[in-house]
């Protein structure tokens, strides 16, 4: 067995053994003190929107864009089109904008992919954001919520006071824990472990003795631990008795066992509260998401055509085709122009005509769309706030409802109030979705009640949605492998002659607004340019 005292470890080496043992956290924490953590934002390839005098300039007219889909990146590049003068037309096969933006209110129907319906019973005032539902303060979804006057609140996406709740984990199992508690334990036995590791280790330059003292300094105040650097438990955790006036000190609970809390597995959860995309204050739409697309809808008078299915996207070497059916009576159209913006999710794509190279078409064939499913209960009472003084947040679990979203807004004013009882992914999601909708109803409420009590006595109605189920979606958002990145994306993001690919899968940030607000800019951009070029044709592609 080698010397610890005489071992060389490495930087790399003391956070490749805190991320064994303590994960993202820890790694996080430490990197922290070691100065290793930047403080810039990378942003996107700043975007110069079309101008007229553009145009003008080089003696050119503004094209007839056609665009296919209302969604958040349609809609996006018709708006910054228009600020140029180019004639605009919309297909969307829906009789609302927004595509997977969509907001369910009292009312709002949906069918199936089967022929399953349903219809929001919710009371005025109350809704359920379907798909998107918050926004990171860094995306450019914030820029274009300013720009267009749509008014944001704080969206509570890490609430301490929420819970973790295990099934099959060992002792700790099938008690909801708050998450500030297994998070305070978990950064506690963590930091003395590191603490300790520190003590013992030589870690080579440039960290000094010195180096090493701070960091111990810093792992000392971070896990809470006592002078001899063992976690004993904090205050951070919780009280068995709250402090209080007079002669009331308040008693720290207990800690949890370090063993108890590995095999619960609550500690690889952590991670997901401190991601670069999922902050802990984000924000949403005042009212429901939808007022993003609803926002830009309005500066788009005349431009949208709802109920046009599209049957065909074909193109020539001075235009494009695009022939759609009308939903209203079944009418076969076609419209022609000079460029078309395809926001199609792919998935549906791939089953619609198209003049695509072979390479194009095996691409969009070939891309994975996430499972995703969510159901909203409206509730009697918001006994979450009322009785267990959750405002806000995210419970996790290992059910297959796997998170329980509380509102972020209404607090304290609101008697009634609507939850999402599931957010669920993968086979989760399929086998929900397969399921009809008093079952989903049914699950969801018994694996809820585990946590809540209160659910079957409270609950009144609900709204549930399987996002492959979907007509126009068939599936979340786009999901790459390292293997699509490199052989298939770069073709996705290639004009097809006069036609462009744009949404949220044309990014990086695949699932999010920013994604389809991003990709829209590009599209934006690439056309214009082209339109400036003197005495060329985009080639046709067949």
């Amino acid at each position: 067995m080698e010397n610890n005292q005489s071992k060389v470890i490495t930087r790399r080496d003391f956070l490749n053994y805190a991320g064994k043992v303590g994960g993202t956290v820890a790694v996080w924490g430490a990197m922290e003190s070691l100065g290793l953590l930047g403080h810039s934002l990378a942003s996107a390839e700043e975007f110069q929107a079309p101008k007229k005098s553009d145009l003008t300039m080089a003696n050119k007219n503004g094209k007839k864009i056609i665009i296919l889909g209302a969604g958040i990146a349609g809609m996006t590049a018709a708006y910054e089109l228009r600020k140029a003068g180019y004639d605009c037309t919309i297909l969307e096969a829906r009789d609302r904008t927004g595509g997977r933006n969509w907001t369910v209110r009292g009312g709002t129907t949906e069918t199936e992919i089967g022929g399953v319906k349903q219809t929001a019973k919710f009371d005025k005032g109350l809704y359920m954001n379907a798909g998107p539902a918050r926004i990171p303060q860094h995306h450019i979804t914030i820029d274009y919520c300013r720009e267009l006057g749509v008014e944001l609140e704080v969206f509570a996406n890490s609430n301490e006071f929420t819970y973790y709740y295990q099934e099959n984990a060992g002792p700790l199992s099938n008690t909801k824990i708050r998450k500030g508690t297994i998070k305070t334990d978990a950064r506690g036995y963590v930091s003395e472990l590191l603490a300790k590791v520190a003590d013992k280790a030589s870690l080579d330059a440039p960290l000094s003795k010195d180096d090493i003292d701070r960091l111990r300094d810093y792992l000392k105040r971070e896990g809470g631990l006592s002078s001899d650097f063992t976690y004993h438990g904090s205050n951070r955790r919780g009280y068995k008795i709250l402090p209080g006036g007079g002669l009331q000190p308040g008693e720290v609970d207990t800690p949890y066992n370090f063993s108890q809390l590995l095999q619960s597995g609550m500690m690889n959860n952590i991670s997901g509260d401190y991601s670069f995309q999922q902050q802990p204050m984000m924000f949403q739409p005042v009212g429901g998401i939808d007022q993003i697309p609803k926002a830009l809808e309005k500066q788009l008078p005349g431009v949208i055509t709802f109920g046009a299915e599209v049957q065909e996207i074909r193109q020539s070497s001075d235009g494009v085709r695009i022939v759609y059916q009308t939903k209203a009576n079944g009418n076969t159209k076609e419209i022609t122009g000079d460029y078309c913006i395809c926001t199609i999710p792919l998935p549906v794509l791939k089953n619609i005509p198209a003049d695509f190279t072979e390479p194009m078409k095996n691409a969009i064939k070939n891309i994975h769309y996430a499972e995703t499913g969510k159901i909203a209960f409206q509730f009697k009472n918001r006994f979450w706030e009322n009785e267990e003084r959750i405002l806000g947040g995210i419970t996790t679990t290992n059910m297959d409802i796997a998170q329980i979203w509380y509102p972020s807004s209404g607090y304290l004013t609101q008697q009634k109030g609507v939850l999402i009882g599931y957010y669920n992914f993968g086979e989760n999601a399929v086998k929900y979705g397969n399921l009809s909708l008093s079952q989903r109803e049914a699950l969801a409420l018994e694996q809820g009640a585990k946590i809540h009590p209160q659910y079957k006595k409270e609950v009144e109605n609900s709204f549930s949605v399987a996002w492959h189920k979907i007509q126009y979606n068939q599936g979340g958002w786009a999901e790459y492998t390292e293997s699509d990145l490199k052989n298939y994306y770069p073709i996705l993001n290639e004009p097809q002659g006069r036609i462009h690919l744009a949404g949220e899968h044309l990014s990086y940030l695949t699932g999010w607004m920013a994604g389809a607000f991003e990709s829209a800019r590009i599209v934006v951009s690439r056309i214009h340019k082209e339109v400036l070029k003197e005495g060329k044709s985009p080639a046709t592609v067949g």
